[in-house]
């Protein structure tokens, strides 16, 4: 890479490549469309190579685009940890902004959380919970400096980044009356559903469509605001809910609720990471760092 390339011009290519359109860049880069085509054009002339084919859809990496790419972000983590390791004092007495989707929160974030205060103990951290569309609002808005999100959902202004894996199990209370054996079963039982905007409901009723099976809530169907209200629901024989893996371990223990095996129904998830387009610097770059680190349940 020439030693004078403008690092300005590899922000605005990361922009174009991680949105995958021209516009959708010039919205989070705060530029014009023909700004942003500008920049990437003056880049192609500085590496003589096209970096970018353009089509209807929106723009993809070319050969040379990829190769740019492994570079570009290995430069904006360098300037990221100079930040963290200059500014290292002022980071232990800053505030850390966080959202994170309920399952996640409650279930996959404590030990990272405690791994975060252990440290930095004199950060202050603020972690909102809500579900994954009110993450990503709160990223945009600037309200948080780094999110996690159920599944890998696409946003304008947010990058998403698998971290760890989950399964969503269907489960029954305990005395409920109903016995499944196929996916044609769940057509007359009923479902428990969380809210519309839940990542859990995206990732259950993509599933559900995939086996064929009804992917909508019905008449007797419940629709639940969180998972803690969803499993309380299936312990009381109200219908059949899809859970966390990770939460499920206290349920089974104490007998409440009984997995339901034999559905030939397999809904596996991604926690990921909501991530603002310019990247992270400071105490969000370190909370990344500790949570990649910290092993899964």
């Amino acid at each position: 890479m020439p030693a004078t390339l403008d690092p300005g011009l590899l922000a605005t290519f990361l922009a174009v490549l991680e949105h995958g359109r021209i516009s959708a860049a010039a919205r989070a880069e705060h530029l014009s469309q023909p700004a942003v085509t500008g920049r990437i054009r003056r880049l192609e002339r500085e590496l003589g190579v096209a970096l970018f084919t353009r089509s209807v859809h929106g723009v993809t990496p070319t050969a040379a685009g990829a190769r740019l790419a492994v570079h570009a972000r290995a430069h904006r983590r360098l300037l990221a940890e100079a930040a963290a390791d200059v500014g290292g004092a002022a980071l232990e007495r800053g505030e850390l902004a966080l959202a994170a989707s309920t399952t996640i929160a409650a279930h996959a974030l404590p030990p990272v959380l405690a791994r975060f205060r252990a440290r930095m103990p004199a950060a202050r951290l603020v972690l909102a919970i809500g579900n994954s569309e009110d993450v990503v609002a709160r990223l945009r808005a600037g309200k948080a400096a780094l999110g996690l999100v159920e599944g890998l959902p696409r946003a304008s202004g947010v990058r998403f980044e698998p971290w760890r894996d989950d399964e969503l199990v269907p489960v029954l209370g305990r005395d409920a009356p109903w016995s499944p054996r196929r996916i044609e079963d769940l057509a007359t039982l009923p479902l428990l559903w969380r809210e519309p905007g839940s990542g859990t409901r995206a990732v259950v009723a993509r599933a559900l469509a995939r086996a064929g099976a009804r992917n909508r809530p019905g008449p007797l169907d419940l629709e639940l605001a969180s998972n803690e209200a969803i499993a309380g629901a299936a312990a009381a024989g109200l219908g059949l809910a899809f859970l966390s893996r990770a939460a499920l371990g206290p349920h089974l223990a104490a007998g409440h609720l009984r997995p339901v095996p034999g559905l030939g129904l397999l809904v596996r998830r991604t926690f990921s990471w909501a991530l603002p387009s310019g990247g992270l610097a400071g105490l969000a770059l370190t909370f990344r760092r500790l949570a990649d680190e910290t092993p899964g349940a």
